[in-house]
């Protein structure tokens, strides 16, 4: 397995403005990298609430976060359902709430989740395999129409009909069960379009897919706007995306509340990761973080 490493660590730890007894939730705490530092940071006193989809990223952080046991919970669920998560918590308000919504490298190289274009798998794509609907039903038996539009929404890709009309046409003969069966239906597809592409054209796609499966946006929008309210006045939320569609929805409602005098924002335009850190780890170019602070 691959170390994971956490995009743009020092900004976002410097960013949530933390101090010895904070109490701070990390809505989507993966294998636990940025929670490590926010740790290191709120102690003694502080206590971190992590949350998490996936029951395998709360897994490899109780073992990652083990010298500080005591200072932390750990709970599998949807951030979405903060409000719940935090009642029984006994939790009044917070200090801080961080959003990272990148892929960790352990979902990317795990061959039995689906999620990379890289590793032959089964189709998935599931971050909670609790979750009724994974990758291979969307692909298999949604109408052409729907994977068309799909695509577009979510991949923001303009062959979405050429590959949705390839992948319909495809699973006519056989279903298409892994990832490289898919990734070559949409690769055929592009065709020769694809050749001066810097990414593997079939990205977005897979992009889109996941989203679906995970109702990745509703679900940033609905903890977002709930998370707002567990602050404290001064308490900041930092959210670091990795596409235009995540980013979009983080711009547009923190400028909302700002409007309404309930956050200031503290981040004019996104952080961006430095073009060191971008060498070191290629998976951070795309990484925009912001933050606001609660009136």
């Amino acid at each position: 397995m691959i170390a994971h490493r956490s995009v743009m660590l020092e900004e976002v730890i410097s960013s949530l403005n933390l101090k010895r007894g904070s109490i701070v939730v990390d809505g989507t705490i993966g294998g636990g990298g940025h929670s490590q530092e926010i740790l290191k940071t709120i102690l003694p006193g502080g206590r971190l609430i992590g949350i998490d989809a996936d029951a395998e990223a709360i897994k490899l952080t109780v073992q990652n976060l083990k010298d500080f046991n005591g200072s932390f919970s750990l709970i599998n669920n949807n951030f979405r359902h903060i409000d719940n998560i935090l009642s029984k918590e006994g939790v009044k308000d917070v200090d801080a709430v961080l959003l990272d919504l990148g892929i960790s490298s352990y979902q990317i190289e795990d061959g039995s989740r689906g999620f990379s274009i890289k590793q032959d798998s089964r189709l998935d794509m599931r971050m909670d395999r609790r979750l009724k609907i994974s990758a291979y039903d969307i692909i298999n038996r949604y109408g052409e129409q729907d994977l068309s539009e799909i695509i577009e929404k979510y991949g923001e890709e303009r062959f979405h009909g050429r590959i949705a009309r390839y992948i319909k046409e495809a699973r006519s003969k056989k279903p298409i069960e892994t990832t490289r069966e898919l990734a070559q239906i949409i690769r055929k597809a592009v065709g020769y379009k694809c050749r001066n592409q810097r990414i593997d054209p079939s990205t977005r796609t897979f992009q889109a897919i996941r989203i679906v499966v995970n109702d990745e946006l509703s679900s940033l929008e609905d903890g977002l706007k709930r998370a707002i309210f567990w602050l404290k006045t001064g308490g900041r939320i930092a959210v670091l995306s990795f596409h235009s569609l995540e980013d979009r929805i983080v711009k547009n409602l923190f400028k909302g509340y700002s409007a309404l005098s309930v956050l200031k924002i503290i981040t004019k335009k996104p952080l961006q990761p430095t073009r060191e850190e971008i060498i070191r780890n290629v998976r951070a170019r795309s990484a925009k973080l912001r933050v606001a602070e609660r009136i």
